[in-house]
């Protein structure tokens, strides 16, 4: 008789008594028990047997396992030495899988993608359950890496799946969002309850996708690291309006000052506006003039 999916229920909390694991917090770990979720990240992220898929943080290998059926290779990357024992027997029906003793943070991608992959020339998506704790150092390294990422499909607490999609004027609109709008297409997906995972979380989580930009930006930044540290001075304090929040960068000389409120003026953006009404455009064409009169 079949043994049932790793994500079954039943079938992780045997796979749990049988090793003795224990959900480490200091991993963020919380392991996906429900199967309708995990074929649905795998349907978000649009996953073909065209496809290499790299996953971060496998846990039981419930999310491997369906990503293994439906892509080329898979490539999964746990920094959690007690698993890996656990990962080899549960995942041995698979011969697609490759489980790599490796944080995502320190590991060279392009590198191993050249290493791991049979043909690294394939479509490369990133597909993982993150940490909520480090959601965002983690996104922000798959997308300043020189990897083109067809997809990259992730699990994230709710809270910070709104941020990464939300609406210019909206209160969830931010840094982040604008960071991840630069490079990439971003949509909801579907939310998650906390009650899918064992352990459970204390809030619930969403499927977030994003996809490579189709339509090059109209305007192009002098600098896209810099253009990335302004608009994260500029929502610094998210009760001040746009002029409060650009002051400490500018700093107290009158004439710049003044240099930099005419520029606003010349963009028709108001000194009490919030950076929340400003759209991407906006603050690279802002950017741009700050620095093309030394102002920042």
């Amino acid at each position: 008789m079949a043994k049932a999916d790793i994500g079954n229920a039943q079938r992780t909390k045997e796979i749990i008594k049988k090793y003795g694991v224990r959900a480490k917090k200091g991993f963020g770990q919380n392991f996906l028990t429900d199967l309708n979720v995990l074929t649905g990240i795998v349907n978000a992220a649009n996953i073909s047997k065209n496809d290499n898929v790299i996953e971060i943080g496998p846990g039981l290998g419930a999310l491997t396992e369906q990503l293994a059926k439906a892509a080329g290779e898979v490539v999964a990357l746990e920094i959690d030495e007690d698993l890996l024992p656990i990962l080899a027997d549960v995942l041995s029906p698979y011969d697609n899988v490759k489980v790599i003793n490796q944080d995502v943070l320190k590991a060279n991608l392009p590198e191993l993608i050249q290493k791991e992959f049979t043909d690294p020339t394939r479509p490369i998506k990133v597909v993982a359950n993150l940490p909520y704790y480090i959601t965002s150092p983690i996104l922000m390294g798959l997308l300043n890496s020189s990897v083109h990422w067809d997809a990259i499909c992730v699990m994230m607490q709710k809270e910070v799946a709104e941020r990464l999609t939300a609406k210019v004027g909206t209160k969830e609109y931010g840094s982040l969002t604008l960071a991840i709008e630069y490079l990439m297409t971003a949509r909801l997906a579907f939310g998650v309850s906390r009650h899918s995972f064992v352990p459970a979380p204390n809030v619930d989580s969403a499927i977030v996708v994003l996809e490579t930009r189709q339509e090059q930006l109209a305007v192009q930044p002098f600098s896209r690291q810099k253009l990335f540290s302004f608009i994260k001075a500029c929502f610094a304090h998210r009760r001040k309006n746009l002029w409060n929040n650009l002051k400490p960068v500018v700093g107290k000389d009158k004439e710049r000052q003044a240099a930099v409120k005419e520029i606003l003026s010349q963009l028709d953006i108001a000194t009490t506006d919030r950076p929340e009404t400003l759209n991407l455009e906006q603050f690279i064409r802002l950017a741009n003039a700050l620095h093309a009169q030394n102002l920042i």
